[in-house]
C-alpha cells in the first residue's frame, strides 16, 4: 500500500496538489498533506468492500463504476465541480459509511479548515485514487487480482500497517494520525 500511494504521489502528487489547492482556496502545503492523509481511508474502504462483500469482483465492480482513469487528465475540472458541490458526501455511499464523515470532521480539525470545505475533499481526492487504481488494473498489467492484494501488501489482514506512515506523513506527524488510525482501526477493524 505505501508503494500504491508513494507511486500516486511521484506521478500526480504535483498536479493534484496545486488543482486542490486551486479549487477550494487552501495553500499547497496543505493541499499535499491531505492527499496521504485520505487515499488510506479510500483503500481502507475498498478492503472492507472486498472482505465482507464479495471479493476481488466487489473491488472491481467499486472500480468500474467509480474509478474512471480519464478523471487523471483533467484534474483541474474535477476538482472545480466537485467544489461547487453544496451536498458533498464524504461518506462515499456506503464505501466509507459514518468513517468518512468523521474522518472529514478530523480533517478540518487537524488542517483548519472550515466544515464545508473539509466535507469536499474526500469526495474530491476519491475518484482520482480510484482512478488511479482502474488505470494500475486495466493499463499497467495489475489486473483485479493484483489490485485485491494491494489492499493488503503484507498480508497480515490489516491494512492499518500499510498505511501508517502515510497517515502519519499527510497529518503532519502530529497525534491526530493517531485519531485517524484509530478511526481507521475501529470503523474498518484494524484485525481485517
Amino acid at each position: 500500500m505505501g508503494n500504491l500511494i508513494e507511486e500516486l504521489m511521484g506521478t500526480l502528487g504535483g498536479d493534484i496538489t496545486s488543482q486542490l489547492s486551486n479549487a477550494v482556496g487552501i495553500d499547497q502545503n496543505t493541499a499535499a498533506k491531505l492527499i496521504p492523509a485520505v487515499a488510506p481511508m479510500i483503500l481502507a474502504g475498498l478492503k472492507k468492500q472486498k472482505d465482507n462483500y464479495g471479493g476481488t469482483e466487489r473491488v472491481d465492480h467499486i472500480l468500474n463504476k467509480y474509478g474512471s482513469p480519464s478523471v487523471l487528465e483533467n484534474l483541474g475540472e474535477l476538482f472545480s465541480s466537485k467544489a461547487k458541490d453544496e451536498n458533498a458526501d464524504p461518506a462515499l455511499g456506503g464505501l466509507l459509511g459514518d468513517a468518512g464523515v468523521q474522518a472529514s470532521n478530523l480533517i478540518s480539525q487537524q488542517f483548519n479548515l472550515d466544515g464545508n470545505t473539509a466535507a469536499k475533499i474526500i469526495p474530491m481526492l476519491a475518484p482520482v485514487i480510484l482512478g488511479f487504481l482502474t488505470k494500475k488494473r486495466d493499463h499497467d498489467g495489475v489486473g483485479s487480482n493484483g489490485i485485491a492484494s494491494l489492499l493488503d501488501q503484507d498480508g497480515d489482514g490489516s491494512i492499518l500497517d500499510d498505511v501508517a506512515g502515510f497517515l502519519m506523513q499527510g497529518l503532519g506527524g502530529s497525534s491526530s494520525g493517531g485519531l485517524l488510525g484509530g478511526l481507521l482501526g475501529g470503523l474498518f477493524g484494524s484485525n481485517k
